[in-house]
């Protein structure tokens, strides 16, 4: 089973809020997840960003892989290192 980490689009039309989850690459952008790692919201100044970093490495050396925005976010919270983004 693939496995990614990925945001899930919340919040009303024009007013987007994000969770960050970990998910079968399989299932819909907004469908059944395995394991909610924090959340994303962009509307905000700066960007509001609640990630469990604990989590969001566990499941990263588990072999998890991010998407491009959810591996931004995850560098800003802090959970990857600048250095090992690629």
């Amino acid at each position: 089973m693939a496995v990614k980490i990925r945001l899930t689009r919340m919040g009303d039309k024009k007013s987007p809020f994000y969770r960050v989850v970990v998910a079968d690459s399989r299932s819909p952008r907004d469908g059944k997840y395995i394991d909610l790692l924090g959340t994303y919201n962009p509307l905000t100044n700066p960007a509001e960003i609640k990630i469990d970093n604990e989590k969001a490495v566990k499941w990263l050396k588990n072999g998890a892989t991010p998407t491009e925005t959810a591996k931004s976010v995850l560098v800003k919270s802090g959970a990857i290192n600048n250095s090992n983004a690629e």
